[in-house]
């Protein structure tokens, strides 16, 4: 490009600059460096309008690109996080009948009931409730008139659709169930509960005092010293 063609480039950036564009906006119609453009417009008086659009323009531009930068974060890390999964369910493969068992027995030990004379077991989570269903028929040999559930849930909750979801799936009749626990919705509380379950916690009580000392030494088995 001649002089002259820079020059004609040199009066449309002046001219647009004047008008309050932004350099970014100047150079889809003048196709030179940022650095150019400055070079040209450093006596160009923008007024205070013209200067608080720039800015209000450039603090959006910072927001979106912040909002991509998070947005292709959070894609990684799901990815990530997907990745990890897959493999740790490869790495612990098929269980068999003694691994299912000690799986059991150390789940009991984290959310089993152990200062009682009958066994319990409480959790919120379906798939942990209903693996431990199967682990006491398997293991526990517990017969189906045996088995009580009972439910912890909010006020604010629905506790009849929550009985039905757990009836279902711990194929315990309702009317096996204890009188629910009803805990206080404390809306004004400051506390942030960021995990709403909206079935509630699940307990599986089992009134069985030779059941709950065997599983005694189930637990103490696993940690290699006597618990009682």
């Amino acid at each position: 490009m001649g002089y002259s063609g820079k020059l004609e480039e040199k009066k449309l950036a002046l001219k647009l600059r004047g008008e309050g564009c932004s350099y970014s906006e100047i150079q889809k119609k003048v196709p030179v460096y940022k650095s150019t453009l400055s070079y040209w417009c450093r006596d160009v008086i923008l007024t205070q309008a013209q200067m608080e659009r720039l800015r209000k323009k450039k603090l959006e531009g910072s927001e979106r690109g912040r909002f991509i930068g998070s947005k292709i974060l959070q894609e990684r890390r799901v990815r990530e996080t997907r990745r990890v999964i897959e493999e740790g369910i490869k790495e612990v493969g098929e269980l068999n009948k003694r691994d299912r068992f000690v799986a059991g027995v150390a789940l009991y030990l984290g959310d089993g009931y152990k200062n009682d004379k009958s066994v319990g077991f409480s959790n919120a989570n379906p798939e942990i409730i209903r693996f431990m269903m199967s682990w006491f028929r398997k293991f526990g040999k517990v017969p189906e008139e045996k088995f009580r559930g009972q439910i912890w849930i909010h006020d604010n909750l629905n506790e009849r659709k929550a009985k039905r979801f757990w009836s279902e799936l711990t194929r315990i009749p309702i009317n096996q169930f204890h009188k629910s626990y009803i805990a206080e919705n404390k809306v004004n509380s400051k506390k942030i509960r960021k995990n709403i379950n909206e079935y509630g916690v699940f307990a599986i009580r089992i009134s069985n005092s030779w059941l709950q000392r065997k599983i005694m030494g189930w637990l103490s088995g696993v940690l290699g010293t006597k618990l009682i």
